[in-house]
């Protein structure tokens, strides 16, 4: 199956020295120029994933006209910019691999959602997990989880990722893969203050556990399976993205805790935390379906520069004593 990736960010790197491990010729679409001239002569994203070599099969290109011709698309765009480009894209009936994690703002829309009412005809899959891009690009090991309604196409699609070191378990709940994969980078913007603050290990623990809880309240409002968000898509990615500075909705959070301006830490940035865009989403979602999400809702509070980081952890102490649920 010959594979074309959308967005030469960090993951969609990664992804494309993934496919490209078997030799086969992989196209590569990046929106920036810079990006397309570092990868085809140096054979290396400097801009988004410096220090690492590429594999020579990797083709990059400005144009998606250029990936007419693959099988199937990972779709590595951030959230907000899927629709356009999806729009612009018309794959017609080639399946389409969701690897953004976000929830379209305006719509509430998950990912597959917006595929689905964009590209009605094309058989839709979301790859999530715990992978972090550098990793994955060095060829360290991991495993994460292919969601896929159609068991045929999971399969194909594996078949085509599978490394020693990547390994895709397969499940066919989209909506549940999609979830954990949002929320963890809200929760990890939340952790990220935990750091900055200094509140302790203990304190980053019980906020990665409360957070799960949160998690999957939503999840099952949506249709998600508790067993998708306690695997590899959810709790699996969670833990991850809520434990290291290489994150960088940890790393937002984390200058949230150290007094910096959300405004500051975004400005200026050409990679994408996402978390920040998901919160109000997510928060306005979970409010529609009556779920109780407190940490959520105080990394909106935080992000909008409405209360100081020392008022939203003790709101969060001060809440009413209660089962633990």
């Amino acid at each position: 199956m010959n594979i074309g990736v959308i967005g030469a960010g960090a993951w969609g790197t990664a992804l494309a020295q993934v496919l490209a491990r078997d030799g086969r010729p992989v196209r590569l679409w990046a929106r920036e120029a810079d990006v397309v001239a570092s990868i085809n002569t140096a054979h290396e994203n400097r801009i988004f994933l410096p220090g690492i070599p590429l594999d020579p099969a990797i083709w990059a290109t400005g144009s998606l006209a250029e990936l007419a011709e693959c099988e199937a698309l990972l779709l590595v765009t951030p959230a907000q910019h899927l629709r356009p480009i999806l729009a612009e894209l018309q794959p017609g009936t080639r399946p389409l691999v969701l690897c953004a994690k976000g929830i379209e703002a305006g719509t509430m829309q998950l990912m597959s959602e917006v595929a689905r009412q964009v590209c009605p005809e094309a058989p839709v899959a979301v790859l999530s997990g715990p992978t972090f891009a550098h990793e994955v690009a060095r060829g360290l090991p991991t495993a994460i989880t292919l969601a896929c309604e159609e068991d045929a196409l999971g399969r194909a699609l594996a078949n085509r990722l599978a490394r020693t070191w990547f390994r895709p378990y397969l499940s066919d709940d989209v909506i549940g893969a999609e979830i954990g994969g949002a929320v963890k980078n809200v929760l990890a913007i939340a952790c990220g203050v935990v750091e900055g603050l200094g509140l302790g290990q203990n304190a980053r623990a019980a906020l990665i556990a409360r957070g799960f809880a949160e998690m999957t309240r939503f999840g099952l409002a949506k249709g998600a399976r508790a067993e998708t968000l306690a695997g590899l898509s959810g709790l699996g990615d969670l833990v991850l993205t809520c434990s290291s500075e290489a994150s960088r909705n940890f790393s937002l959070g984390k200058g949230l805790g150290e007094g910096k301006s959300a405004d500051a830490l975004l400005a200026g940035s050409r990679t994408v935390a996402e978390g920040a865009f998901t919160a109000p989403v997510l928060q306005k979602a979970a409010h529609a379906l009556n779920v109780e999400m407190p940490v959520v809702g105080a990394v909106c509070q935080l992000l909008e520069g409405a209360v100081s980081v020392s008022e939203i952890v003790s709101g969060l102490l001060a809440r009413p004593l209660r089962a633990e649920a």
